[in-house]
Parts: C-alpha cells; sequence; structure tokens
C-alpha cells in the first residue's frame, strides 16, 4: 500500500473513495492539517468556557435547540446524543458502504470547521486502517439534519457502544475494545452532533452507484453491440455525422463506442446489402438511449464529487466569535440526481430487455426461442419472464424518493430530502439491471453463434470467447439460472468489461475515443 491520501489536504474522487474503502490507498492527516483540526476544536472549548449560547455545543438539539446545558453537562449531552439517536432498522448496509462513511466523515472533519477532538479522528482512522467496520442498519433516516439514524449507529462503537465487523466476525465493540486494550473515545462538546450531523450515508450510496453505475453502462454499450450482430442489424445509425447535428456528448459517445466495436465484422459485411431498411429502437437508438443515461451517470458524478470534499456539518465553526446554524446537512443536492440516475439506470434495463426479447422471436434468420429444436425444449423462452419482471421491478423503484418530504423533529425539520432512500434505491436498480444485462449477454452470444462461420469484429469476437470460456452453446435446455449468475458475476465484478477493454488495448483500438476524458470515473 504504497499511495497515501492525505484528509483534508487532497480532493477525494469516487475511485479514491473506493480504493481507500479497499485498503488499496491509506488515508492519513498531515501535521498542517492536524493543527487546523485542532484550532477548530479550541474555538469550541473556548465557546463552552466563555458561556456564549452556540446551537449543539450547550444546547439541546433540534426542537430542543434553545434548552441550555450547562458546561458539566456539555459531555453527557454528546454521549446521549449517540444512544438517542441510535433508532436505526433493518438489514445492515454492505461492510465497504460503511466503510465509505468512515472515509467520508474524515474528509469532511479534517476540513477544520467541526471542533471536534483531534484524537476522535485519529480514532476514526483506527476504524479504517484496521478494518473495524461498525454495523449500520440500512433503514431509517430521512436525509436532512443529516443522516441521523444511521451515523449515529455508525460512531456508537467509537463509545464503545454498538457491535462491529472484526476479523470476519460481528462483536460487539465492547470485547473488541478489550481485545485491542484500547479504552472508549470520550467525546466533548459538539463533537456527537459533529459526527450525526451530515450526509455520508447518502454521499457512501452515492459513491457505490456510481461506480457500479459506469461498469454497467460500459457493459451495455458492448452486450448492446453483440445483440446487433447477432440480429444482423446495420451500424448506419452510429455515424458521427448523424450525431453531430444533435451533439449530445453522452450519445456521442456511445455512437463512436458502438461504431468502433463494429468495424471490421464479417458478420456486418455479410449483410452490407440485404435490402433492411431499418432496425427496430432498441437498435438502432441504442446510442440516444444508452447515451442520455451516461449524461445521467456524469451529472450524479460531479455531484457526488463536490460532495465528498464538502462539509455537511452544522453548526459551523469559523472562530471561537463566528459561528453559523445552517443546512448545508440537507440531502437534497445529492437525492435529485440520484432520483435522476435511477430513472437512467432503469431505462439501460427497459432496452435491453425489447433487445433480449427481439432475439427469442425467431426474426433475422434466428431460430424461435435461440434453440434448434424448440417444442421439445422450451429454449430461452423463460429467462426473459427474467428480465421481465426486473424492469417492472426497477419502474417501481423509480418513483422519486425526494417528491416526498414528511415532516420530523416537531416541526423544527419541516423539509426532509429522503435522499437515503433514493441512495438505496438506485442500487438496488443498478443490481437489477446487472442481471438483465446478464441475460442479454447469454442470448447474444447465443444468437452470435448461429451466424458461425462468420466472425465478429476483434473486441466483440474476443467478448464472444470469453463467455463460451464460461458458458457453452445452448443445444437444449438446461439450467440457464446456472448461466444467468456466472455472467452476472463476470458483469458485477468488472470483468468483462475488463476483458473488452484489454482486448481493445491489445488491438490498438480507442473505444472512446475525444470522449473518453469527459466521461470518464473519477
Amino acid at each position: 500500500m504504497s499511495q497515501v491520501f492525505k484528509y483534508g489536504e487532497d480532493r477525494l474522487t469516487v475511485t479514491t473513495a473506493l480504493d481507500i474503502a479497499a485498503g488499496r490507498i491509506r488515508g492519513v492527516i498531515s501535521p498542517a492539517v492536524m493543527q487546523r483540526i485542532n484550532t477548530s476544536h479550541a474555538h469550541v472549548q473556548a465557546i463552552v468556557q466563555e458561556h456564549r449560547t452556540v446551537y449543539g455545543v450547550n444546547t439541546g438539539f433540534g426542537p430542543l435547540c434553545d434548552t441550555k446545558i450547562s458546561e458539566e453537562d456539555t459531555r453527557a449531552l454528546q454521549y446521549n446524543i449517540l444512544q438517542s439517536h441510535s433508532v436505526g432498522v433493518g438489514a445492515p448496509i454492505p461492510e465497504e458502504v460503511a466503510r465509505l462513511m468512515l472515509i467520508t466523515k474524515v474528509q469532511a472533519l479534517a476540513q477544520g470547521y467541526s471542533g471536534v477532538n483531534p484524537a476522535t479522528v485519529e480514532r476514526i482512522i483506527w476504524h479504517i486502517d484496521e478494518r473495524i467496520t461498525p454495523l449500520v442498519p440500512e433503514k431509517g433516516s430521512v436525509g436532512a439534519s443529516g443522516d441521523l439514524a444511521p451515523l449515529s449507529h455508525l460512531f456508537l462503537p467509537l463509545i464503545g457502544l454498538g457491535d462491529v465487523y472484526y476479523k470476519g466476525r460481528v462483536l460487539p465493540m465492547a470485547e473488541v475494545l478489550q481485545l485491542e486494550q484500547k479504552q472508549p473515545v470520550v467525546l466533548g462538546p459538539k463533537e456527537g452532533l459533529a459526527l450525526i450531523n451530515g450526509t455520508q450515508f447518502i454521499l457512501s450510496f452515492a459513491v457505490t452507484a456510481v461506480a457500479k453505475l459506469y461498469n454497467a453502462l460500459e457493459a451495455a454499450d458492448i452486450i448492446g453491440a453483440l445483440s446487433l450482430e447477432g440480429l444482423m442489424g446495420t451500424a448506419k445509425p452510429f455515424d458521427p455525422r448523424l450525431h453531430a447535428i444533435r451533439p449530445y456528448a453522452g450519445n456521442q459517445l456511445v455512437a463512436q463506442r458502438l461504431d468502433t466495436l463494429l468495424k471490421g465484422s464479417e458478420i456486418m459485411a455479410s449483410h452490407a446489402d440485404c435490402g433492411r431498411v431499418q432496425d427496430p429502437y432498441s437498435l438502432r437508438c441504442i446510442p440516444q438511449v444508452h447515451g442520455a443515461s451516461r449524461t445521467a451517470w456524469k451529472h450524479l458524478l460531479d455531484l457526488t464529487t463536490i460532495e465528498l470534499n464538502a462539509v455537511t456539518d452544522n453548526p459551523i465553526i469559523f472562530s471561537e466569535t463566528d459561528t453559523i446554524s445552517g443546512g448545508n446537512f440537507h440531502g437534497q443536492p445529492l437525492a435529485l440526481p440520484l432520483d435522476y440516475a435511477a430513472v437512467a439506470a432503469a431505462e439501460l434495463g427497459n432496452i435491453s430487455d425489447r433487445r433480449c426479447y427481439m432475439m427469442i422471436e425467431g426474426r433475422f434468420g434466428l431460430p424461435k426461442l435461440l434453440i434448434e429444436d424448440a417444442g421439445l425444449n422450451s429454449g430461452f423462452m423463460i429467462p426473459q419472464y427474467t428480465t421481465a419482471a426486473l424492469v417492472t421491478e426497477n419502474k417501481t423503484l423509480c418513483f422519486p424518493a425526494s417528491a416526498d418530504s414528511v415532516p420530523t423533529s416537531l416541526g423544527q425539520e419541516d423539509h426532509v430530502s429522503m435522499g437515503s432512500i433514493s441512495g438505496r434505491k438506485l442500487v438496488q436498480i443498478i443490481g437489477n439491471l446487472e442481471y438483465v444485462l446478464a441475460i442479454e449477454l447469454l442470448y447474444a452470444t447465443q444468437a452470435i453463434d448461429f451466424r458461425r462461420p462468420l466472425k465478429s469484429a476483434p473486441v466483440l469476437e474476443a467478448c464472444q470467447q470469453f463467455v463460451r470460456s464460461r458458458v457453452s452453446f445452448a443445444r437444449k435446455d438446461r439450467i440457464f439460472a446456472n448461466d444467468i449468475n456466472i455472467l452476472h458475476k463476470v458483469i458485477a465484478d468488472q470483468s468483462f468489461v475488463r476483458a473488452a477493454n484489454e482486448a481493445a488495448a491489445a488491438h490498438q483500438i480507442n473505444l472512446n475515443g475525444s470522449y473518453e476524458e469527459q466521461f470518464r470515473l473519477s
């Protein structure tokens, strides 16, 4: 682990956050940033000692903001808030997402506006480095006044409470502290509030979704090109001149990728003069549909990157005499693009399902149900039932959580973002999408084998061989769920896209052309 990221000093990106979570990069606090954190902490100490009234430092929380807390009770107040706000329910979120929450919280605290003790930040980094990850329930945040419930569960282990993942087991943090010979953190004034105010739950799901959706977009273009080959469609709709007169960059990128993927295909050349006037929309309009989803993804990436380097605490401590109680914790800036990206991901599945259906219709020289002996064999009839079910489930998940708001905190928090639900739904939709794409890949490779001995273009031919090394051509019925699960794994773990990119590099083919930098995952 030679690479080092400096919290509060370096710019955090999606890929860097994921690398820290995976242990590929180590995050540290430089002396300059530690001094910044210490200065902010000193400002809070001065506020308490001088008895100036500042929300959350020496007052109650939410509707209790007018209730003064004595100096001797300010520590108990921070301990109490972590306990009382730990009301999350449901299954634990993925361990990686919880680790991302820790990482993104450290980046926010390291900006030096939260007033926390440097020792508290160091203990959170210890959790990250030692992979002692808190269990965080998935439900309970309304995405305003921060992700209060999940962040409370995330930081219970600091005070010796809650459960954690520890060396492959789930243990109470109190037991882990004994094993590690450590004492719980004693939180000072404002620290509990600084820990639980923020958007780190929403943000960590956004980081996860950005990476997963990027991979799905890359895979969808390649699989769509394989389907077009199997259906003997035309590449004419991907002509750059067509997209230059409606110049959406996402559309242009997808058209560039498809045109490049199909160039040099024997299958394409074999039907150049077939007389077919035009293809159905699910082939002809891949650049417009996939491209629009690319645009939505890019918007989410840009806003997620801003949030990764933002301060979403409250109140903000500028100095001991200058504090602002504002609304930087409100999740709306991420809730809206998360909901937009949910529609974009669902649409990738919708058009993929249509290509699946077309491949089993028995059109364009393909056998009905993609099997040689239909009747005795049901062939590939039923996997499309699964795509139909998955895309319908995704449609029901597309209702924008951010369109709703339920007042909380006795009306003090009278408009909330529900962005936590937006983030969880998006990751669920992408998970369904990966299965839809796996089924389309199963269909497309089966269809291409009916075009033999003709070969596809170099990258697509490599993708075909990649699949065939794992899933064989089907001559009769078998348990297709096994094939689907194998192909889902290679899509979800990015190995399918990686194989395509490696094949492109080996043939000195640039799939993304001049759009690489604009739509790069960073």
